[in-house]
């Protein structure tokens, strides 16, 4: 299917950081957050960032969820 960023709600939701600190004080932008809240494609730069944000493993923000609709390799 494709990555989800479903992990990315949960470790925020635990984190003393939140939506607004990552827009305001991290510069994460609110096209960013759309994105990941809507599993779109994702700048690696941005998941280091994140990952170094919230102190955390890219397990904890994105996971790969294969699927039959995958583009044949």
């Amino acid at each position: 299917m494709m990555i989800i960023y479903k992990p990315f709600l949960t470790t925020l939701e635990a984190s003393p950081e939140k939506t607004y600190t990552l827009i305001n004080n991290h510069h994460i932008s609110s096209a960013t957050i759309a994105k990941l809240r809507k599993n779109k494609p994702m700048n690696t730069t941005t998941l280091n960032d994140l990952c170094r944000i919230l102190n955390c493993k890219l397990e904890d923000i994105a996971c790969y969820v294969p699927c039959d609709e995958d583009q044949s390799l």
